[in-house]
């Protein structure tokens, strides 16, 4: 019956959900706790007055009912994953909110003790002059230690839950400050109040009033009290001494089971227990693998290639279906940290180890490539690198700049998108989500807008040039394979087939005919504009066997006027390249 609710869990990604509810109900229960503690730093009566609310909460029958459900679900669901996990190979981070959880029950089982259980079977009042006398001195340091581990554990799981989202990191700075600020305004608090109660503690008669006024138990109860909370402390470690031990009895039975064999790329295969999934094969392995979530099926940042063995692969859970829905990506893409194969397999990690939060933000669809009819612009500018032997390093850089971001806003404003940008020389697609006839129309309307661009470059910094700047321009259609390819920071959404090697080659073209652009005549047939005006020339193409009949125009003013068409792509988030790195060598 365990399997069966363990693999339920599995199936249905439901003890994720449930640690992520449950998490998010004792932070807000810790949250409130150290508000209350900050209200100290004015006076223990003001501590008192936030108390009343918080218990007027925290007491009522649907706020126990909560917070004793979530307690219970946090650790239950936190200890079932640590007895499923095959190793305990894991990042830092991930080390460290473990510890603290486990931790957590250690310290805080004597505060139960003494002011929950012991008041509500003695029937004294918990009120803060009680417990800043009661815990001032001996137990002052486990408390401070208690809240300090869990509004750290808190913050960690924070963290890694909200690091995948776009727009944490605006938020970060500001909740970094929030999460350093609190704790220590309830440690001032808690240190001005328990000074506050010591000093009107030698009053006797302040004592006899307190005590009478919340039913103080007599010196047998705190004695029996006191017991029963510090043997509370290794109780619990004896427990999560047992656990652990169950873990590694049940996980040496895994291993006397049926085993399967995971290859991955570039690495020995890994021999491993079936059910284990091909994050934790890989962390069994020592092989590095990204996962910015830790596992959770949240960031896609570990997903991986099946190169063999995709059918007879379970299918994804609801929550791997929605993340790979969310990617656009194709079958044969899994998430490794959902993946349980059955089966040998093979398969091959589709980011570096180091990847990012920002890695997991993107939704593009064509981020495993996508094959796509387009059309396709290079430009280059003519006699630059001669132009600038006797210029400064930074007036080259400013003119470059000046020319790539005009001839950008130019691709931009016509529906393009940018890929690359290489010397002197850029790469535009155009049609990407529309049609070839979009596109097409969209490369000739963006020729005329750079040749008019350009000439307003050359009017308005003369003093920055000995001549005015000349560009060649190649547009050609065809089908490509558009997709994300690269390494590292220096990966870049890009396109790479037949069409882009001729739209360089005619861009090229316009020297050998003394034009400014170049086009082939399937863009003219495609787009339907009549260019019978300009000659038409067989030009050989280097990497093709057939000629390649092109229109050579002077300019991209010469063109003919255009039909209207909306430039903006359809239903399509602009293409931005991964890791917002676009310079390549050529």
């Amino acid at each position: 019956m365990i399997q069966q609710a363990l693999a339920f869990t599995r199936r249905y990604h439901f003890g994720i959900h449930v640690r992520l509810v449950s998490g998010l109900v004792l932070f807000a229960f810790v949250s409130g706790h150290l508000i209350n503690h900050s209200l100290g730093i004015f006076s223990v009566e003001a501590m008192e007055w936030g108390r009343a609310i918080f218990v007027a909460i925290v007491r009522s029958l649907p706020g126990t009912a909560i917070l004793l459900a979530a307690v219970l679900l946090h650790i239950a669901f936190g200890l079932g994953k640590l007895l499923r996990m095959p190793s305990l190979r894991m990042p830092l981070w991930e080390i460290v909110q473990k510890v603290s959880g486990l931790l957590i029950p250690i310290l805080l089982l004597p505060h139960i003790i003494v002011s929950r259980i012991g008041s509500e079977i003695v029937g004294y009042e918990v009120s803060y002059f009680f417990e800043l006398l009661g815990l001032w001195g001996l137990w002052a340091i486990p408390m401070i230690g208690l809240v300090i581990i869990a509004w750290a554990h808190g913050c960690i799981g924070i963290h890694f839950w909200l690091r995948i989202r776009p727009g944490y990191p605006r938020l970060a700075p500001w909740l970094l400050g929030a999460a350093v600020a609190l704790p220590l305004l309830a440690l001032v608090g808690f240190l001005t109040g328990a000074q506050e109660v010591q000093v009107l503690a030698t009053d006797p008669e302040w004592i006899m009033e307190r005590a009478i006024a919340e039913n103080w138990p007599g010196p047998d109860t705190v004695e029996t009290l006191t017991t029963f909370a510090i043997w509370s402390m290794p109780s619990a470690i004896a427990f999560i001494l047992l656990l652990i031990g169950l873990r590694e009895l049940l996980h040496l039975r895994r291993r006397m089971k049926a085993s399967v064999r995971i290859a991955f790329f570039d690495e020995q295969p890994v021999t491993v227990p079936r059910g284990t999934s091909v994050l934790e094969a890989s962390r069994l392995a020592g092989i590095p693998h990204a996962s910015v979530c830790g596992g959770r099926g949240r960031c896609s940042t570990c997903r991986v290639r099946v190169n063999a063995g995709l059918e007879s692969l379970p299918p994804p859970n609801l929550d791997e279906q929605a993340v790979l829905g969310r990617m656009h990506a194709p079958p044969n893409v899994r998430l490794a940290c959902q993946l349980r194969p059955e089966q040998p397999i093979s398969v091959t990690p589709l980011l570096p180890p180091h990847a990012e939060p920002r890695d997991a933000y993107g939704d593009n669809p064509y981020r495993h490539g996508r094959e796509m009819e387009v059309a396709v612009v290079f430009t280059d500018l003519r006699g630059f690198t001669a132009m600038t032997e006797k210029r400064l390093a930074y007036d080259v850089v400013f003119l470059l700049n000046r020319y790539f971001r005009s001839m950008g806003a130019a691709i931009e404003a016509n529906g393009g998108h940018l890929v690359q940008v290489f010397g002197d020389g850029m790469m535009a697609l155009f049609g990407i989500g529309r049609d070839a006839r979009t596109g097409c129309l969209q490369a000739l309307r963006v020729a005329k807008a750079m040749a008019e661009n350009l000439d307003e470059l050359n009017r308005n910094h003369p003093e920055d040039m000995a001549e005015p700047l000349r560009m060649g321009i190649g547009i050609h259609s065809g089908p490509v394979i558009v997709g994300e390819m690269g390494y590292h920071d220096a990966i870049i959404l890009t396109a790479v087939g037949d069409a882009v090697n001729t739209a360089s080659r005619l861009q090229e073209a316009t020297k050998k005919f003394g034009c400014q652009l170049v086009l082939s005549t399937r863009v003219a047939e495609q787009s339907g504009v009549d260019l019978s005006a300009f000659p038409i020339h067989e030009m050989e193409v280097r990497g093709r066997t057939q000629t390649l009949a092109v229109h050579a125009v002077g300019s991209g003013h010469d063109l003919p006027p255009l039909p209207p068409e909306d430039a903006a792509p359809a239903d399509l988030t602009p293409i931005r390249p991964a890791n917002g790195v676009r310079p390549t060598p050529r």
